[in-house]
């Protein structure tokens, strides 16, 4: 074999490699995601593209893209996990009967000058017929909760439908950050 197609057939296997390797992170490590719509606001717009990290154990508090069988993925905040009982009244969240200060609204304009509760209030059993979080589910918000389509509608999620936490926002790129509020 001439020294050119040798050439050329180490780079067509190294490109392969390289795809190879780029397929199974994007499977197994992280991906892309494009969020659509504005329940996250202001935390996450529409539109913004965030990077999904696979290998996380999710938290409360945590902002996790999930598969819905309706529709496309959604985003939204980890509220309760298992055996965790959820209680909204006059605005404050308690979990487990303690008061959880939600730091990630300060910056929506509708929780700063609220002509009603931003978050209506509600407790966990009353919504869904269950006292706690059940095992392998979790109870999730968006952080727009005005229009937001989330588990005070749809109730809890399965854990195995979380396809990640999202890491980082990296458009647009003046809004770029790592680390996105979670308390």
């Amino acid at each position: 074999m001439s020294n050119a197609k040798k050439e050329m057939m180490e780079w067509v296997i190294a490109i392969l490699i390289g795809l190879v390797v780029v397929m199974l992170c994007r499977m197994y490590i992280a991906t892309n995601y494009e969020v659509i719509g504005k329940s996250m606001m202001p935390t996450l717009e529409d539109h913004d593209r965030v990077i999904v990290t696979k290998l996380s154990n999710i938290d409360r508090m945590d902002i996790i893209i999930f598969k819905n069988p309706n529709t496309e993925a959604y985003v939204k905040r980890v509220i309760g996990l298992p055996g965790d009982s959820i209680k909204y009244e006059n605005d404050e969240l308690y979990i487990n009967n303690k008061k959880v200060t939600e730091t990630f609204l300060s910056s929506n304009l509708a929780y700063q000058h609220p002509e009603e509760n931003f978050t209506e209030d509600f407790e966990l059993e009353a919504l869904t017929g269950q006292k706690t979080v059940p095992a392998d589910k979790l109870f999730v918000l968006g952080d727009n909760r005005i229009s937001s389509l989330d588990s005070r509608y749809f109730h809890f999620i399965d854990e195995q439908d979380v396809i990640g936490e999202v890491a980082a926002r990296y458009w647009p790129l003046p809004d770029a950050t790592i680390n996105l509020v979670t308390e």
